[in-house]
């Protein structure tokens, strides 16, 4: 919608010329409006982006750095430190070539991964909690959790934070050396519609899948945390799109606590008794199938638009939270 912005200044420092581009047919709402922002500066805003990338290899660096005051905390924000990261990545994604996209991708989510079975020890007691159980499915649950907690070390644990807060911190300049001069909001645009879509599909197919529904999941959070980071630069509005898919998240999160939990029963409970284990699943997932239900109610309405009118009202948004007032109240909302 944006595609490249309605203003140009010229190379010169002290000039104050500016030159109109024309705008293709389809765009038919023209520049933004009289507040200066990020998204008219091709150039700024390549190094908003890199920036902003930068600040999550940094949250994860001082999440490795809390790691013997509070384990617990160190891994919780270093994960979503990363989970930021990969929003920002998906937010630029089109601006880069293939294979460094990839590499960038792949860097991550290893990062992300080797911390997994850490994330799985710190929920579980919390997840196990909101279950109503028999006092002895809660002891079998207990047993299942215990023999958990031995899989990573502590010391373990804090190599791996380390190690992959630095591999975090060496993307930043890749991705610095992969992003071409300048960027455009219109790639911006297309990287939000693009984790838009993914979500989408993946809720219509969580209806039968729980490996979908935790997809559905991860593809929100990182819209979520896409519109936060545009909201920022533009404002209320904008955020108003992302609080309504935050809270669709806010839904989701203790389904994906359990069904953690249900593969930790899977993969610990070896040693447990057939009929208590199976006890325990079946109370797992009564209140599992309950809670998947009510996220995707939660959902309906917000996933229901397609990918391109999603994109277009996030465009309208951002647009009207940077026009002057009165622009902004001709602007009729979707």
């Amino acid at each position: 919608m944006y595609g490249r912005c309605a203003m140009a200044t010229t190379n010169k420092p002290d000039s104050k010329v500016e030159a109109l581009r024309p705008y293709p047919e389809s765009d038919k709402i023209g520049p933004i409006g009289g507040k200066r922002s990020v998204f008219d500066d091709e150039a700024e805003l390549r190094r908003t982006m890199v920036t902003e990338f930068q600040a999550t290899a940094e949250s994860a660096r001082a999440a490795a750095a809390n790691v013997d005051r509070d384990p617990v905390a160190a891994v919780h924000e270093y994960r979503k430190a990363l989970r930021r990261a990969r929003a920002v990545l998906a937010l630029i994604t089109d601006a880069l070539p293939r294979n460094e996209r990839r590499a960038l991708q792949r860097a991550l989510r290893e990062a992300r991964r080797a911390l997994g079975a850490a994330r799985d020890q710190a929920v579980a007691p919390e997840a196990i909690s909101t279950v109503e159980l028999a006092e002895t499915d809660r002891d079998t649950a207990k047993t299942v959790i215990a023999a958990a907690e031995g899989v990573l070390p502590a010391d373990e644990i804090k190599q791996l934070l380390a190690e992959g807060a630095a591999r975090a911190a060496a993307q930043v300049e890749a991705l610095e050396a992969a992003l071409p001069p300048t960027l455009t909001f219109e790639t911006l645009a297309r990287g939000v519609r693009r984790v838009y879509a993914q979500a989408r599909k993946a809720r219509t197919r969580a209806k039968r899948s729980t490996k979908a529904f935790h997809e559905w999941r991860r593809r929100t959070k990182e819209l979520t945390y896409q519109l936060e980071l545009l909201a920022g630069y533009a404002g209320e509005r904008t955020l108003a799109m992302q609080r309504s898919i935050e809270a669709v998240g806010d839904m989701q999160g203790p389904a994906v606590d359990l069904l953690m939990l249900r593969g930790l029963i899977d993969t610990h409970g070896n040693g447990i008794a057939t009929e208590p284990i199976d006890h325990l699943a079946a109370a797992i997932e009564d209140r599992l199938g309950d809670l998947m239900s009510a996220a995707r109610r939660a959902g309906r309405d917000v996933f229901r638009r397609k990918p391109r009118r999603f994109a277009k009202r996030l465009e309208k948004a951002v647009r009207r939270d940077l026009a002057p007032v009165a622009a902004a109240d001709d602007l009729t909302s979707d």
